[in-house]
């Protein structure tokens, strides 16, 4: 399986604090790789630096075998790599169709039309609320919308940082449900969850970070058998 994203020794911060130290990380074509970390280990850090968010210090992030290190976040969206962001950051004035068509506005603009009939048939619940203030809904209600506007740009590969936060059990179902099926379709997916159990069962490889680095990595097989990982890191 051929190489999508390829992290290699990467450093960023913030200030004159390193957050990342040398992390390598790789997410191979229609693959799910999950990221697991406590809080504050450079998890969402990492997303944003390979996402041109935040600036690299030394390092390289490649993606689908072009350099982006160091680009601007418009040329990392142009690539196809897509990040929903923790705590879905909708617009909560506009309504649930404007935040849909937001999605394309740099990528996936000539298919709009039928991007959003797609997102309406993966996602009914904002079919019903299509012209809804985005605001208006509920928690897992917008969840589904963060994730319909990161489709919407035709991603390659979809970055989504904790996903089941807050949801309700039923709707944590849903989620990693529609994120296997997504990956299933042949979308890569890097998926940064809380959620230990689910996220392992449904991923194919996992990373563990642990103040800026990566302790731990392999198949998400691997990891669920490890007495000292479950212990140690995952809180299993």
């Amino acid at each position: 399986m051929s190489a999508l994203l390829e992290v290699e020794g990467l450093r960023t911060g913030y200030g004159r604090t390193e957050v990342l130290r040398g992390v390598d990380l790789r997410v191979d074509e229609s693959e799910i790789v999950v990221l697991l970390g406590g809080n504050g280990v450079g998890k969402t850090t990492l997303n944003n630096t390979v996402c041109g968010i935040n600036a690299v210090w030394q390092g390289a992030v490649r993606f689908d075998g072009h350099d982006l290190t160091g680009r601007h976040y418009r040329a990392v969206v142009k690539a196809g790599l897509i990040q929903v962001p923790e705590g879905r950051r909708i617009f909560p004035n506009l309504s649930v169709r404007e935040n849909l068509e937001l999605g394309a506005f740099s990528r996936g603009k000539p298919n709009r039309a039928r991007n959003l009939a797609r997102m309406l048939e993966i996602f009914p619940r904002l079919g019903e609320r299509i012209d809804q203030p985005a605001g208006t809904m509920s928690g897992g209600e917008q969840q589904m919308l963060a994730i319909g506007r990161g489709l919407m740009a035709e991603p390659r590969l979809l970055i989504l940082d904790e996903p089941s936060l807050g949801l309700s059990p039923l709707m944590v179902e849903e989620m990693f449900a529609l994120i296997a099926r997504l990956r299933h379709e042949g979308l890569a997916i890097l998926l940064v969850e809380q959620n230990v159990g689910q996220s392992l069962e449904t991923g194919q490889r996992g990373y563990v970070l642990e103040n800026g680095l990566v302790r731990y990595s392999g198949t998400c097989a691997e990891l669920m058998a490890s007495d000292e990982l479950r212990r140690a890191y995952l809180g299993m």
